[in-house]
């Protein structure tokens, strides 16, 4: 989950190197570190802690010279956060710097091997393996030396190198994680994220596992497992680098609250001709729909609750059962999957390992696979039948908010396309929520509009370090990523709880001053949660309503009150969900927390 960035060309590497890294800083931000060949020396630079103290302590790179680097921002994994574990690395000879984001599982024994060898360990990293293979197999032939070390290595990594021999070169491979080539003219470059391309090129090339590259500022060949050449495609980012950048908010999480209206109409309404949903890339006929006989939906974190929201809709409009799996466990289980069942795979990277264990995993049993998607050419993208991209853009605030409402998005259009498809929804009513998708932007927009006093509601109310939230069907959906939200960067304890189970063991957490947030827009089930909110408040707890602006009893009943417009009612989560989003930022900011890189988390989770 760290970042790495790489660079050959003819200006200085330093400040190319640190401009990568504090964009890609949402991937780690334990400690920061660059290395940088001079054609005499490899300069390593590297300290705990966040890249503006690399910056601060090489003044923005100027001290470190050099055409060629690597640099990397870590999210620790093996040995704890300081300067000494902070990358890169460095071989005992000097020769060869490395930089690494993923975990080398075999590595105890490799280091084992090494020390008998002679090579001394500095750092507890399962990194620095790397640096000492390279020296040992190097015998004036850098690839042969590639090939021999990446040979030794188990587990999943994206690796950088710089060597010493041979000015100007720079080398890159990649196993089960993301790696990206950039193409400019007169240098090169490779990166674990186009974010830290955009601002020098949009020309970019995937590599696939297996493969690795030689950078130099006249080009980069890219050579397969067994060292023979590769002709990849280049393919063109669709965003500019203004997409990565704050646009004067004081933080992304913000920005990317506020993009969500234009986001899900990015995400909409292409697939919407002439009055129809259109999927392009999800070409089944209808007989083997019709043979679908369950669907499974995997994921994890937030991709995870914006299933949840998925299978209601799905199960209440195709009639079609729904499961939702977290990957992490669906991976290392022995599940009942065949060729009748269909599996929708959610994230945002499209990079997420225990995501990708567990399509791998279903796959080998027969299931076909519809992946749900942000990053073009990713892993899980590659690896599935089907791809549906979400279009949000780049999210680079480690807690997700456009990432989460255009997931819901899709899956709202996929529900509504499969219903359709199968014959299990009249014309008037598919009519009526294409209308409703088209006024959807509008409507998440007033809930941003409608909620602009959310600010002086988290001051009174962020002094709380337990909040529990309630909710019935998909507000209980909802509930979920609210409290995930809050937790993630506001470090309170906060918990999603279904309503209907307060009586059996919940609401013995419920005392006097405690804050619960009830969510009550399912209509069919308001009174009953209308109970709910009497219960909590019999025992003291004060109640923060989150339900349609026009609600008068949920008013008359809660203590404070966070209102939504009123939606189509399987869409209502698409507009519910932003003012909690809203709220965890506001309590978050009053309580200092660092919001767009919060404590202990990384954007990518592309290790287990």
């Amino acid at each position: 989950m760290c970042g790495i960035v790489g660079f050959s060309g003819t200006r200085e590497a330093a400040a190319v190197l640190i401009d990568g890294l504090r964009r890609l800083e949402y991937r780690g931000y334990d400690s920061a570190g660059i290395a940088v060949c001079d054609g005499e020396r490899i300069n390593v630079a590297k300290v705990k802690g966040y890249v503006k103290n690399l910056a601060e302590m090489t003044h923005d790179g100027a001290d470190i010279r050099g055409f060629v680097g690597i640099g990397h921002t870590r999210w620790a994994t093996h040995g704890a956060p300081n300067d000494v574990n902070a990358h890169p690395h460095l071989s005992s000879d000097g020769r060869f710097a490395v930089v690494h984001n993923g975990i080398i599982e075999n590595y105890a024994l490799l280091r084992q091997e090494l020390t008998e060898r002679g090579y001394k360990f500095l750092s507890d990293t399962d990194t620095e393996v790397v640096a000492h293979l390279l020296e040992l197999y190097y015998a004036g032939d850098m690839k042969k030396a590639i090939m021999k070390t990446a040979a030794r290595l188990e587990g999943s990594y994206s690796l950088g190198v710089v060597c010493l021999d041979g000015s100007g070169r720079l080398f890159a491979m990649r196993e089960q994680s993301p790696l990206i080539l950039g193409l400019g003219v007169g240098e090169n470059y490779f990166a674990s994220d186009v974010a830290a391309l955009v601002p020098h090129t949009k020309n970019v090339i995937y590599l696939e596992d297996g493969e690795f590259a030689e950078l130099t500022p006249e080009g980069m060949t890219v050579y397969d497992v067994t060292g023979h050449e590769v002709k990849k495609p280049v393919s063109r980012v669709a965003w500019d680098v203004e997409a990565a950048e704050k646009g004067g908010y004081e933080h992304f999480m913000l920005k990317e609250i506020m993009e969500q209206p234009a986001c899900f109409k990015a995400t909409v309404e292409p697939r919407i001709k002439n009055d129809r949903i259109v999927f392009e890339d999800f070409d089944l006929t209808d007989g083997e729909l019709k043979s679908i006989d369950k669907i499974i939906i995997t994921a994890c974190g937030s991709a995870g609750y914006a299933g949840q929201v998925g299978r209601y809709v799905i199960e209440e409009l195709c009639r079609v059962p729904v499961t939702v799996e977290l990957a992490s466990e669906l991976r290392y289980r022995n599940p009942i999957i065949d060729e009748k069942t269909l599996l929708i795979v959610i994230s945002q990277s499209g990079e997420t390992a225990d995501t990708i264990a567990a399509l791998k995993e279903c796959k080998s049993r027969g299931a076909r696979v519809l992946a749900i998607v942000n990053v073009v050419g990713s892993t899980i993208a590659k690896l599935a039948d089907h791809v549906i991209y979400t279009w949000a853009g780049p999210e680079i605030a480690v807690a997700t908010t456009k990432g989460y409402t255009t997931q819901v998005a899709v899956l709202d259009m996929l529900a509504i396309y499969l219903a359709d498809r199968l014959g299990r929804m009249d014309s008037v009513t598919y009519e009526r929520l294409i209308t409703a998708l088209h006024d959807m932007p509008g409507k998440m927009q007033r809930a941003i509009d409608l909620n602009r006093n959310v600010k002086k509601l988290a001051k009174r109310l962020s002094h709380h370090n337990d909040i529990y939230f309630i909710g019935r069907n998909m507000d209980y959906a909802v509930c979920m990523e609210g409290a995930l939200k809050l937790k993630e960067i506001s470090y309170i304890f906060a918990e999603a709880y279904a309503a209907g189970e307060l009586k059996h063991g919940t609401i013995a957490l419920v005392e006097q001053g405690s804050l619960v947030v009830t969510l009550a827009c399912y209509e069919p089930l308001f009174d009953k949660t209308m109970s709910n909110i009497e219960e909590v408040k019999a025992r003291g707890a004060q109640v923060l309503a989150v339900a349609p602006e026009d609600n008068k009893k949920i008013v008359s009943k809660a203590d404070d009150f966070l209102p939504v417009p009123r939606t189509e009612p399987i869409f209502t989560p698409l507009a519910q969900i932003i003012p909690l989003q809203l709220f965890a930022y506001y309590v978050a900011k009053e309580r200092g927390c660092d919001i767009d890189k919060p404590k202990n988390l990384a954007k990518s989770v592309t290790v287990e």
